[in-house]
């Protein structure tokens, strides 16, 4: 038995393991608009043949056809056809149609995009939107936001912008979190295609703002030490004391106000000790995480 199968998703992930380990993998990709053209000319060719009809294709039509097709081949003939179709017959000569450029652009207004909202297609779009911000290059992060919006998917878009604002600018620019909400809310609020004007904003925004890592780091490896069980007790000077019974008074919390003292600072542990001394958060080498270390340094050295 020979078995040949079809998917538009990822065989790796959507068919079972002991299928695939006995079956050959061939991956198709997108054609480009060179290949796509000649495609294009073939079934213009075809259904001239087929309809019993002649075209006059005026100049860039094919070329059109071609580069809104989003690299299927499938896609680029059906719109040949519809072309074809849609086409009005010369008066003298029913048997005659005028394939105009301007007809075909008002026809496909928009290019096919090849995207799939839960295909790897999405991902990947996704993964390079962030990744342009992350890298400072508004160039290529606002092609990739232009391609969510044209297929719609208005919601990953503004996920990711603001996980991005989050994780990649962070410290070294705090206020570019609130800053990318309200551009987000705004989005959200005027709908498509408006949204693309405050979302454009913020995403430049994010590609020329200065980056720093350090609080996302600084969560991930908190988060590390609790999996791997590291955790314990919190100290008794930071347990709350309007639970603590009676015998409050015999216990003692001992907990130091740090507003009592000068510079609102007084060294206490806060950490289990566990942990005691284990330092999650390094601060960045940005103008503004380094001028809070200097401000915490100059403090805590009195001490």
């Amino acid at each position: 038995i020979t078995l040949i199968a079809a998917t538009t998703e990822n065989p790796y992930f959507y068919v079972y393991p002991a299928v695939l380990s006995r079956c050959f993998v061939f991956e198709f990709k997108a054609v480009t608009a060179a290949e796509a053209k000649e495609a294009v000319r073939k079934a213009f060719a075809f259904l001239e043949k087929e309809r019993g009809e002649s075209y006059s294709i005026e100049d860039g039509v094919i070329e059109h056809i071609a580069a809104a097709s989003g690299g299927d081949v499938r896609r680029a003939v059906n719109s040949a056809e519809m072309a074809a179709l849609s086409a009005l017959p010369d008066k003298e000569n029913p048997k005659h149609k005028s394939i105009s450029l301007d007809g075909v652009q008002r026809l496909f207004d928009k290019s096919l995009i090849r995207y799939d909202r839960e295909g790897d297609e999405h991902y990947d779009l996704l993964s390079a939107f962030q990744k342009s911000m992350r890298g400072s290059d508004p160039d290529a992060a606002l092609h990739y936001l232009a391609r969510l919006l044209e297929a719609g998917d208005l919601p990953s878009a503004a996920r990711r912008l603001m996980v991005t604002a989050a994780e990649d600018v962070g410290l070294a620019y705090p206020m570019i979190i609130p800053i990318v909400k309200a551009a987000v809310d705004m989005a959200f609020q005027v709908g498509l295609p408006e949204a693309r004007i405050p979302l454009a904003d913020a995403v430049v925004l994010v590609c020329n703002s200065p980056k720093s890592n350090s609080a996302y780091l600084a969560i991930d490896a908190a988060i590390s030490d609790i999996r791997k069980g590291k955790s314990g007790p919190i100290p008794r000077a930071l347990q709350n004391m309007h639970y603590d019974g009676e015998d409050a008074a015999v216990k003692g919390q001992f907990y130091k106000y740090p507003h009592d003292y000068e510079g609102h600072y007084v060294p206490q542990q806060y950490l289990p000790d566990t942990l005691k001394g284990v330092k999650y958060y390094e601060y960045g080498d940005n103008k503004n995480e380094q001028a809070a270390k200097e401000y915490w340094d100059k403090i805590k050295k009195r001490k």
